[in-house]
């Protein structure tokens, strides 16, 4: 009699388990993130001091904004950015993980010179774009914006907070 017991212990106990195994897809729901305005950017060309745009800007300063940036956005209209601040000025490197448009990526270093840009950086790619020299900040725009306004090392920006 105890076996039988035992047995049918067992056969509900393993029954539960196995229910509880079953596999269920997980859907994640990511929201997009909307542009806010933040503040005011102005780029010059270095050599005759004209400036060249004016662009609305966001602020990537926290540990949370600079690794996310510019992700889960569908698109960025053309005279807009996001400006990452850094404390100090190193060698940086970006990446396009999780964001879903083209962008120049326009590295500057504590002057807010133009040291390097990365141009075209292709949506959703993993693959590192670094400076190649030491920079403290770093501006995003939408690809193509660089070259139409004929940036260049030396090249700098002015900025204000709203």
């Amino acid at each position: 009699m105890k076996n039988t017991v035992l047995l049918i212990a067992l056969m509900l106990t393993l029954s539960s388990i196995s229910c509880k195994e079953t596999t269920q897809d997980t859907v994640v729901l990511t929201k997009e993130v909307k542009f806010t305005k933040e503040g005011t950017l102005s780029i010059k060309k270095a050599s005759t001091d004209s400036l060249v745009a004016t662009l609305d800007i966001e602020f990537a300063e926290t540990e949370y904004e600079t690794q996310t940036g510019l992700m889960y956005r569908k698109s960025m209209l053309p005279n807009r950015g996001m400006l990452f601040i850094f404390e100090s000025e190193a060698p940086k490197a970006f990446y396009m993980k999780n964001t879903e448009f083209s962008l120049d990526i326009i590295y500057l270093n504590a002057q807010k010179e133009i040291v390097t840009i990365q141009k075209n950086a292709k949506p959703l790619d993993e693959t590192s774009l670094p400076s190649g020299i030491p920079a403290q900040y770093v501006l995003e725009v939408n690809a193509g914006l660089s070259d139409q306004w004929g940036l260049e090392s030396g090249d700098r920006i002015e900025y204000s907070k709203d």
